[in-house]
C-alpha cells in the first residue's frame, strides 16, 4: 500500500458528484435490466433477516417503487411464485423469507444459484440488526419473536419457553448461510425512512456487475454490520476541535481544505486507496455484488465524511459507487 497520492484540491471536493452512482441513495423506481440480448430480464428482490430488523419496511419499499411484494414466502413455493408473476408481465418482483418458516431455509441458498443458472436476477438482501437493538424493539412492540415458541433444546414436557436473546441467538445461526450470500444492511442505527432510501438504492444499482458502497459511520454509536471492510480515521487530525469548521461536516469546503492540509490525511487515503484497487478485480471476478467498505470516526461527521467522498470519487470510473452517510443521513 504505496498510494499516497494527495487528495484534490477543496473546490473540487465542495463541487457535487456528476454521475447519479456516486450520490446518495435515491428513491426513484429503477428500470428492469436487460439482458445481453436486449430483452428484459426477469427480477426477484428476495428480502431475508433477523426478525426484528425492518424486513416489512424493506418490502413496503420495494412495492411503493413497483415491485409485486409477497410476505413470508416458504422457499418451496419462491419458484413456482416467479413463474406465475412473470408469466403475468410482472417482471419484477420481490419476496420476504425468514425464520417462520425455519425447516425450509436450507433450500433457499441452493435454489438462489438454480434461479442464477436458469436467467432469473436474484437479488438477496439480508437486513441485521445488533441484538440490543433487536431486544428494545421487541420491548417496545410487545410481539414474541418467532422463535420463543420453538422447543428449546433438552426441553422437557410442556416447556416451550425460549428466552428472547437465546431466540436471536438461534435465529442468527439458522440464517447465516443466506448472509453469506447476500447483501447486508444494518438497520440497528436506521430509522425507517432512511431504510426504505437504501433500499430503494440497492435496487437501483442492479446493472452493475459489483458495486462499491462507501459508508461513513461513527465509532461511539457502533461499527455497520454490513461491513466488509472497516477503516479508523480517529488518529487524523479533528477539524471537530478547530470552532469554525465544528458545524460543518466533510462535505464541506472549508472542512475538505483543513483535512488536505494534513500530511497524515493524504497518506492514510492513498493507503486504503491503493489497498481497495488492489482487490477490487479480485472480488470482481468472485461474482460479488457490493462491497461496502466502511470509514469510521469519532462523530461520523468530519473526517470519515471527507473521506467517503474523496474515495468515492476515484473509484466512480472503475465500478458503480454508492455513499452512504450513516450518522448524516439519519441527521438529515
Amino acid at each position: 500500500m504505496s498510494d499516497t497520492s494527495a487528495p484534490p484540491p477543496a473546490e473540487a471536493l465542495a463541487a457535487p458528484a456528476a454521475p447519479a452512482a456516486a450520490a446518495s441513495f435515491a428513491a426513484s423506481s429503477p428500470a428492469t435490466p436487460a439482458s445481453g440480448d436486449g430483452r428484459r430480464q426477469d427480477e426477484v428482490v428476495l428480502i431475508t433477516g433477523i426478525s426484528g430488523s425492518g424486513k416489512s419496511v424493506a418490502l413496503h419499499a420495494l412495492e411503493d417503487a413497483g415491485y409485486f411484494c409477497v410476505d413470508n414466502l416458504p422457499p418451496e413455493l419462491l419458484r413456482d411464485f416467479i413463474k406465475l408473476e412473470h408469466g403475468r408481465f410482472t417482471h419484477r418482483v420481490a419476496a420476504a423469507v425468514d425464520v417462520r418458516t425455519a425447516s425450509s431455509l436450507p433450500q433457499l441458498v441452493p435454489l438462489i444459484d438454480e434461479l442464477r443458472r436458469e436467467g432469473v436476477h436474484v437479488r438477496p438482501i439480508f437486513l441485521d440488526a445488533s441484538t440490543d437493538a433487536l431486544v428494545r424493539r421487541f420491548s417496545e412492540t410487545r410481539r414474541p419473536h418467532p422463535l420463543t415458541s420453538m422447543p428449546a433444546p433438552g426441553a422437557k414436557g410442556g416447556d416451550t419457553s425460549r428466552a428472547l436473546i437465546e431466540a436471536i441467538e438461534l435465529e442468527r445461526d439458522l440464517v447465516s448461510g443466506i448472509r453469506e450470500v447476500s447483501t447486508v444492511i444494518d438497520t440497528s442505527q436506521l430509522r425507517p425512512a432512511l431504510l426504505r432510501s437504501w433500499v430503494r438504492g440497492l435496487v437501483g444499482a442492479r446493472d452493475a456487475k459489483l458495486t462499491l458502497v462507501f459508508e461513513s459511520f461513527a465509532f461511539k454509536h457502533g461499527v455497520p454490520l454490513d461491513a466488509d471492510y472497516v477503516f479508523d480515521l480517529r488518529v487524523l487530525p479533528n477539524p471537530y476541535y478547530i470552532r469554525e469548521l465544528r458545524p460543518l461536516n466533510g462535505r464541506d469546503a472549508p472542512v475538505a481544505a483543513y483535512l488536505e492540509q494534513q500530511p497524515e490525511a493524504a497518506e492514510m487515503l492513498g493507503q486504503i486507496h491503493a489497498f481497495i484497487g488492489r482487490w477490487l478485480p479480485a472480488f470482481q471476478q468472485d461474482q460479488r455484488s457490493y462491497l461496502t467498505v466502511a470509514i469510521g470516526c469519532t462523530g461520523g461527521q468530519h473526517r470519515s465524511v471527507y473521506a467517503v467522498e474523496w474515495l468515492a470519487r476515484r473509484f466512480e470510473a472503475r465500478c458503480a459507487t454508492l455513499i452512504r452517510h450513516r450518522e448524516l443521513d439519519a441527521r438529515e
